[in-house]
């Protein structure tokens, strides 16, 4: 499974799926991360396939999940605490890959740049997705 699939299925649920490069939103499972109403679903699982099935609040999801962490996670501003909060390896490797599953042509030897650029991404694929982020992030 991709990265970005891994990110998806921690947040939507493990039947998640999407698209990392595409614009075109997936299937998003019927099982979200977190349970219950608490999760932000506000659509029914029934809808037809390769229709956005739901939205989910992201932000209570990688809140429980910082709170699970004895670190402090800033996952709204680094794409780093957002693995760590997931459990998701955070490697420069890994995040490398991340990169070129994105799309990315900067240089990823210029990991502050990787990781800004990055964080943006994975927040806009989110939203594109069916993930409904805080207002202070732009994505």
């Amino acid at each position: 499974m991709s990265i970005f699939g891994k990110i998806m299925g921690a947040i939507f649920g493990h039947e998640a799926s999407a698209t990392p490069a595409g614009g075109g939103a997936a299937p998003a499972g019927s099982a979200p991360a977190g349970g219950g109403a608490a999760s932000g679903t506000t659509s029914s699982s029934t809808a037809p396939s390769g229709a956005q099935a739901k939205t989910v609040d992201v932000a209570p999801i990688l809140d429980k999940a910082v709170a699970a962490h004895k670190e402090k996670l800033e996952w709204r501003t680094s794409i780093v605490d957002l693995m760590k909060a997931l459990d998701i390896d955070s490697s420069l490797a890994a995040r490398k890959e991340l990169a070129k599953e994105l799309g990315y042509t900067g240089d990823t030897n210029d990991s502050a740049s990787m990781n800004v650029w990055l964080h943006k991404q994975v927040m806009a694929k989110l939203a594109a997705n069916g993930g409904k982020l805080p207002p202070e992030i732009k994505h």
